[in-house]
């Protein structure tokens, strides 16, 4: 049973990177600092990938599952 757990999981995921094919995230770098004055920048960090990488993880979980089934079908 674990591995057809992990197979679904490893689908569930590909498809969650094929519909969000990325996200950014916001930090602030200070800029200057002069006593009380303080001046920050926001700086954006995108993150990114090909929805390919989905597609593949999708085919190893179902490859997961499948060879699951046919362990269990042979014992």
């Amino acid at each position: 049973m674990q591995t057809r757990n992990m197979g679904i999981f490893i689908g569930v995921i590909g498809i969650l990177m094929m519909i969000y094919t990325g996200f950014n995230y916001v930090t602030e770098k200070k800029v200057i600092d002069l006593g009380p004055l303080q001046i920050n920048r926001e700086v954006d960090h995108p993150i990114s990938w090909s929805p390919v990488i989905g597609a593949i993880l999708i085919i190893g979980g179902i490859a997961l599952i499948v060879t699951n089934k046919s362990k269990v079908l042979s014992s």
